[in-house]
């Protein structure tokens, strides 16, 4: 029996373009249940890493303090991938199938997860084992974040997409934080579990996605690959994103590598090839991406406050991780050990606040457009930033928990409009790429987000950290240890505060028992302590981890009023008609046969 998807026939309008497909009434909970499951399963790999790296480093016999470089690849990595693929394998997909090519990715994905749970070596070959099989999981989720959402908006009508997009967003961010919980409670068991999770609903997703998902009739032209743009786009993304990386390494004595040569080429060439591919897609025939879309003001808007939005939240999971690992659950008597899986449970007020409102954001934006409830989210996400960066490093959990709760609350009320409104507002042969661009800039503002974290918060280390530890080692009549413990560098202190460690108890296991003789064992019971450490980082981590939450705040506001910038509803049907859900405010289009012009 054939069970190959087979076009669904199209009636033409009057005008003689195609009309909207009568599907089976079904098929939209279809799309949107195998969608979803795919966007979680990604959402949960990506975050699942960051609470298990501790047993993972373990299990393959790693120091994690001395490999700073994996650590970063393991982390960055799947970012730098996905955000480079996603816009040449959307533009592929209109031309060659969403579905199709979707249906790829989830295989890749699936195979990608079987080959690290199987990762053969330790060491640094099981370390690069590692790094080569997640970026093979990222080639997979590249497919499914470039396709998801022109799926759905396909499969969905007008009036439907924001709800369709809300619920497919709220399983992507709340696998973020489903991962830190899954993580921590694999991690006890196995490290290897942590990655056979993905597999049973990766193949079954894989198989329903092939038996079920059908290729939606919207006109395609036959064009050819878009090869220099391609070129420009990944090779320009790529070498600018492997720059911001390797920047967060130590370069010679330098706790950064930003003044490494290398490091200075890559972030010049990628900026140059990346200037270079708006001008190249306005002079070939087959453009990869058509920048007269731009021209649609949901559009723009839309993807300009996307990418600032993330620019703002993408490190900040990072920084709370590192905030309640290294310093308030083991000052409330947590042991380091224990830490992982508590921030992730500490953290749910971000993950209930985003479930409540991106479904029930998504079904108001339907009826009266994303303008002005995506403005009021981002606004929210600037409030709760303030709110955080005022806290101290002891904190009262409530107002914490008050911060994360706001925040999940404005990124709800956020996402799903603002994709509903990006995907509503272009033809339908152009939704792959326009997804394919929605999630680029998304991407890459995660992975600059990253970046731009860790360097104020590395910056502000470096430059306070030493005096701080040697005052506190004098404070605790630990003056003869000085030389010896304040060798330690602050990208060493603050990812062991990351990965759950303790990093007096290391730095002490080094020096010689002559040495630890003229300290008194009372004074190495309260270094080795769970107080200790954890308030010496913080004198040094908080100032820092302020200033970077008011620059979030600051890039949050100005999302906001890029929101309230990108004018009223605007839905570009199937027939090539745009309308508005009032008076438009948008940029007059001619609309022909679902092309802007």
């Amino acid at each position: 029996m054939d069970t190959t998807a087979q076009p669904e026939p199209v009636s033409l309008t009057p005008a003689g373009v195609p009309a909207a497909p009568v599907r089976d009434p079904g098929y939209k909970w279809v799309a949107l249940s195998n969608t979803t499951i795919a966007m979680f399963m990604a959402a949960v790999n990506g975050s699942i890493i960051l609470i298990s790296l501790p047993a993972i480093f373990n299990g393959i016999n790693i120091d994690p303090l001395t490999s700073f470089q994996y650590l970063l690849w393991i982390l960055m990595g799947y970012g730098i991938v996905t955000a480079t693929l996603l816009l040449s394998f959307g533009r592929l997909s209109d031309m060659y199938g969403r579905v199709r090519l979707y249906n790829i990715g989830f295989a890749i994905f699936t195979a990608g997860s079987l080959l690290l749970f199987l990762t053969p070596d330790t060491g640094d070959a099981g370390a690069i084992e590692l790094i080569v099989f997640r970026l093979i999981q990222a080639v997979g989720a590249a497919f499914i974040f470039s396709n998801s959402a022109a799926i759905l908006t396909d499969a969905f009508p007008p009036d439907e997409r924001g709800k369709a997009l809300g619920l497919n967003q709220v399983a992507a961010l709340s696998g973020q934080f489903v991962g830190l919980i899954i993580g921590g409670i694999l991690a006890a068991f196995h490290w290897r579990y942590v990655f056979l999770i993905s597999v049973p609903f990766g193949v079954i997703g894989t198989i329903w996605a092939f038996m079920k998902l059908k290729e939606p009739d919207y006109p395609r032209r036959t064009q050819k690959i878009d090869i220099w743009g391609n070129l420009s786009f990944i090779g320009g993304l790529t070498i600018f994103l492997v720059g911001i990386t390797y920047a967060l390494l130590p370069y010679g004595s330098a706790s950064m590598g930003w003044g490494n040569p290398f490091v200075i080429a890559a972030l010049l060439t990628g900026i140059l090839l990346l200037i270079a591919f708006p001008i190249i897609e306005t002079r070939v025939k087959d453009p990869m991406f058509r920048m007269d879309l731009f021209k649609i003001r949901n559009f723009a808007f839309g993807n300009a406050a996307g990418f600032l939005s993330a620019l703002a939240r993408g490190g900040v999971m990072i920084v709370l991780i590192i905030l309640l690992q290294g310093i308030w659950l083991p000052l409330h008597g947590y042991s380091f050990e224990s830490t992982p899986f508590w921030a992730g449970v500490y953290m749910l007020p971000l993950t209930v606040g985003f479930v409540i409102m991106g479904p029930l954001s998504g079904i108001i934006s339907d009826k009266y457009g994303a303008r002005w409830i995506s403005t009021l989210g981002m606004v929210l996400v600037g409030i709760s930033f303030l709110i955080l960066a005022i806290l101290p490093y002891n904190f009262d959990y409530l107002p914490f928990a008050l911060a994360l709760l706001i925040m999940g609350l404005g990124n709800g009320m956020f996402s799903s409009p603002n994709a509903a409104a990006i995907m509503n507002s272009v033809p339908p042969e152009e939704r792959g790429v326009s997804s394919g661009m929605m999630s680029t800039l998304m991407n890459s503002g995660f992975v600059l987000s990253m970046g731009m974290f860790f360097t104020i918060i590395v910056v502000g280390l470096t430059g306070a950290f030493p005096s701080m530890f040697s005052a506190a080692l004098s404070a605790a009549n630990a003056t003869p240890l000085i030389p010896a413990m304040s060798a330690i560098p602050p990208t060493g202190a603050l990812f062991a505060a990351f990965l759950g460690y303790n990093p007096v108890h290391m730095i002490l296991a080094g020096l010689s028992p002559a040495l630890l003789a003229t300290v008194a064992p009372a004074t190495l019971a309260t270094l080795t302590g769970v107080a200790w450490f954890p308030t010496t980082l913080a004198q040094a981590f908080m100032p820092s981890l302020a200033l970077s939450f008011y620059i979030g705040a600051g890039i949050s506001f100005i999302a906001a009023l890029l929101c309230a910038m990108r004018g009223e509803k605007y839905v570009v049907e199937i027939d090539g008609t745009g309308k508005d859900g009032g008076s438009s405010t948008d940029d007059p289009q001619e609309v022909s046969g679902g092309n802007v012009k």
